[in-house]
């Protein structure tokens, strides 16, 4: 008897040993492929044509539901996924491509629930974009959970997968070298309230046209369908530049699919299906391409390309003694007013929003004194371009055309 109690006094250290590891943290039976890992960074060491595979030692739990991987690098196709899968899955295959499995791939932004083929899902990631994932254990009902991804901290969606008896399994899956990423397996995540709700100030009169556009405080997010050249996403302000507020900015929170960003001025009745610059009575600096458009959809070369973390400006150069008919009372779009000029104009230019090809010569006419618009990129002077004023003044107009675009606008950046 003694030597049995001895014998079973040694197993039960061992397992209360075992125990002590794992609630300290420490990894236990991680496995990966293909991968380097140093400390909390993994990167990917194959030859761009089998994927590297990492799944971590513990599956999520009630305690810890959450974990997030940052981009540190996409490499040359950023085929990054990040998701969870079973204890013994398979390291030459990324997460969500087999049976159990569930991951977000960062190149496409499409789900794989447990197929090769995978569904979209939200935007793509890139450098510095951090891509979460966790469960909602108290949903665990007949073998099935909730799983939910994150995209920079904010819910992209979620949906139903079985759950096996040991667990899903934080895992991240690389395929192109370069590639690079940081993985957090303790971090936390708390559901928040609508951020529109919740702002005393939230901007929404600082806007008179808003399309296919949800405005959260200085954060415009274009919510339209992305298909074709017909969906634009506009957002027009409330009132126009004058001689006090006569510049503005644009910060590219989200470069979304495409980066179909576009900003600018653009007349008061400007076509809501239309991009600023591309019909007549507008001019605008294109992201995704870095040309100017004019009263045309045909653009000019004019400066680089931008990207997420970019700060866009658009501004007026008036003359000297340039006064905007009603500028000094303008609080409100419905109360500007313009004095017609020679019978007719207005009527030739503006009763019809057919596209015009050359919309600078239809500008020649227009009732109205030049000003020389300008652009910025990150604070420094892009061009300029000279236009007339249309009736009613220059209005500040933003332009988005692709899934997951999102900007954040500074109507008055010179002031306070």
């Amino acid at each position: 008897m003694d030597d049995i109690n001895v014998l079973h006094h040694r197993c039960l250290l061992n397992l209360r040993r075992r125990i002590r590891d794992i609630g300290d943290g420490r990894p236990a039976q991680e496995r990966y492929m293909r991968l380097q890992k140093d400390g909390d960074t993994l990167s990917y060491q194959g030859n761009s044509e089998e994927v590297g595979c990492y799944v971590a030692g513990h599956p999520l739990s009630k305690g810890n539901c959450y974990f997030e991987v940052t981009i540190v690098d996409t490499g040359v196709r950023g085929t990054i996924a990040v998701g969870l899968v079973p204890k013994f899955y398979r390291l030459d295959h990324q997460p969500g491509w087999l049976p159990y499995s569930v991951a977000y791939h960062a190149d496409n932004g499409k789900l794989y629930n447990g197929n090769p083929v995978g569904q979209q899902f939200g935007p793509k990631c890139a450098r510095g974009d951090r891509i979460g994932c966790g469960i909602h254990f108290e949903n665990i009902k007949a073998g099935f959970t909730i799983v939910f991804f994150t995209k920079n901290g904010k819910e992209v969606g979620s949906l139903e997968v079985p759950i096996s008896a040991e667990g899903l399994f934080p895992a991240v899956g690389m395929h192109s070298m370069g590639e690079e990423v940081k993985v957090d397996l303790q971090a936390e995540w708390f559901l928040e309230e609508d951020e529109s709700m919740m702002m005393v100030d939230s901007h929404e009169d600082d806007w008179g046209r808003l399309f296919d556009v949800r405005v959260s405080g200085t954060l415009l997010e274009y919510v339209g369908k992305g298909k074709s050249i017909m969906d634009v996403g506009l957002a027009q302000a409330r009132q126009p530049l004058t001689t006090r507020c006569h510049y503005y900015e644009v910060e590219i929170v989200d470069a979304g699919e495409k980066c179909y960003i576009a900003l600018g001025l653009a007349r008061r009745d400007y076509p809501r299906n239309r991009h600023p610059g591309w019909s007549r009575g507008s001019v605008a600096y294109h992201a995704d391409d870095g040309k100017i458009f004019h009263g045309s959809g045909v653009g000019d070369a004019f400066g680089p390309r931008c990207f997420k973390g970019d700060i866009m400006g658009c501004g007026i150069m008036f003359p000297r003694d340039y006064i905007l008919e009603g500028e000094g009372d303008i609080d409100d779009w419905d109360r500007l007013e313009v004095r017609p000029g020679h019978a007719g104009v207005q009527n030739v230019l503006y009763l019809n929003d057919d596209e015009e090809e050359d919309g600078e010569e239809l500008e020649q006419g227009q009732e109205g004194r030049n000003v020389t618009v300008f652009f910025t990129r990150n604070g420094k002077l892009m061009g300029r371009r000279e236009m007339r004023v249309p009736p009613g003044g220059l209005y500040p107009t933003v332009g988005m055309l692709s899934s997951g675009e999102k900007v954040k606008v500074d109507l008055h950046p010179l002031s306070g």
